[in-house]
């Protein structure tokens, strides 16, 4: 088989995986080395599919030992198999990089006959890569669960993020749709590669020419609506990740059916899109709000809105934290007002030093005021603009929520758009009638 068609076969089997990153790392350009990883990060383009994409995202192989029920790539499956030499991917890679294609490289695998023999291969074409290329620019590899710490370890010394897949929410659903995985196994490397982190930090601290370990640290995936488990669930675990491994991002990726299965949503359904933006949406809240899983979710609502995103839905329900008086609140609760994000708020906290704030001046200052007027009070604003729970709660409402193109979680019981067009009703007037339903159904539930 030729190089192209194994680039074909193995490209499409990486798509899967997310890989949205920037760089991460701060490595300036060298004499005699090509590429960089400027901290501005990795140009980005958009796939047809509407995925952000700025690396060559490849698998080294796609013959897999493993038989997980949800991969395209799983061991029963009836699919193109290939597989890269490490030098044919390290030509491709510079190859690419030299037309400018591409920026870096995320480098995955099937494992193929152990964990080990696939990561001895990976580590082969990263060398080939670093050492006779002398490609300097980013790389992101995938750690396989299961292999040798010292394996893992060398990895890490030459890819500037590593990530092990954590596939499932929970141990249950691991067992039952990749029965040849255990949790064990993918935590075990997440801890390796954070103690590599942190002791390479204590290195770099006494010699600042000390080798790199992962110097954009790591992340890792959870697949969404595969199994059963609640929005709170996949919150609350990814809330433990970070805390517990020092992750640099959680990314969430949208099941799409490709197999018939008990076990598994059918395959018509539809990729449940909406839920995975509500996810990015939460673990922002997560990662730069002070929020905490608990707090954005609870027993009374274990999955989220889908027609408020977090944020707001979290105003709504919290009518006694507000109004918050701009000029004088601390930048914590700033944080929580809808419209007004990190930027805004630190502009806040510096501008009222010299005067105080406005509506006029908020707006100067980036904060969004169709949002945030329902929860504040400034110097010529005395109270917050007073309108009924049911306005406020359509002026919060998520537009995305009615895109026809788009899955989102049934918890209300909207009117389907495309059959009230086809009685008759103009495509605006049904959007409408939707949207008018879904708010007062809405309405009541708050």
């Amino acid at each position: 088989m030729d190089v192209l068609k194994k680039l074909e076969i193995l490209t499409d089997s990486a798509k899967y995986d997310v890989a949205c990153t920037s760089s991460g790392s701060d490595r300036g350009p060298a004499a005699g080395k090509l590429g960089t990883t400027a901290p501005a990060g990795i140009c980005h383009s958009f796939s047809a599919d509407g995925r952000c994409i700025s690396l060559l995202k490849v698998l080294m192989n796609n013959y897999c030992i493993y038989d997980c029920k949800y991969c395209v790539n799983r061991r029963s499956n009836d699919v193109p198999r290939a597989a890269f030499t490490p030098r044919e991917l390290a030509e491709l890679t510079i190859g690419f990089y030299r037309r400018n294609y591409i920026e870096g490289l995320f480098l995955s695998s099937a494992v193929i006959r152990s964990p080990d023999d696939t990561m001895e291969l990976m580590i082969r074409a990263l060398e080939l890569l670093r050492t006779e290329y002398k490609f300097n620019g980013y790389i992101h590899a995938k750690t396989i669960p299961g292999a040798d710490p010292a394996l893992v370890e060398k990895l890490g010394l030459l890819a500037d993020r590593l990530s092990v897949n954590i596939e499932l929410p929970s141990e249950r659903s691991l067992s039952l749709l990749a029965p040849d995985k255990t949790k064990q196994a993918i935590l075990a490397p997440m801890r390796l590669v954070q103690q590599g982190v942190e002791q390479n930090r204590a290195e770099l601290a006494v010699y600042r020419s000390a080798p790199r370990f992962a110097p954009a640290g790591q992340s890792t995936q959870m697949i969404v609506g595969a199994s059963p488990e609640t929005d709170r669930q996949i919150l609350r675990l990814t809330e433990s990740l970070y805390q517990r491994y020092s992750l640099k991002r959680v990314f969430f990726s949208a099941y799409i059916p490709v197999a018939e299965n008990a076990l598994l949503p059918s395959l018509d359904t539809k990729p449940p899109l909406l839920r995975e933006h509500r996810l990015y949406q939460a673990d922002w809240l997560l990662r730069f709000y002070g929020f905490s899983a608990d707090e954005i979710l609870d027993d009374t609502a274990e999955n989220f809105n889908p027609y408020l995103d977090p944020k707001c839905n979290w105003a709504v329900h919290h009518p006694e934290f507000f109004p918050v008086d701009v000029n004088r609140a601390p930048y914590e609760d700033l944080l929580r007002v809808p419209g007004i994000g990190v930027v805004s708020a630190r502009r806040i906290r510096t501008a009222r030093r010299e005067s105080a704030l406005t509506l006029a001046g908020l707006k100067r200052l980036g904060v969004v005021l169709k949002r945030a007027r329902y929860f504040i009070v400034c110097a010529d604003s005395a109270r917050p603009l007073p309108v009924s729970r049911e306005e406020t709660v359509r002026a919060l409402l998520d537009p995305k929520a009615y895109s026809v193109t788009c899955e989102q979680l049934s918890m209300f019981a909207a009117p389907d758009i495309q059959t009230l067009a086809a009685s008759g009703m103009s495509a605006r007037k049904a959007a409408d009638e939707g949207k008018e339903n879904a708010v007062s159904c809405l309405v009541k539930a708050i």
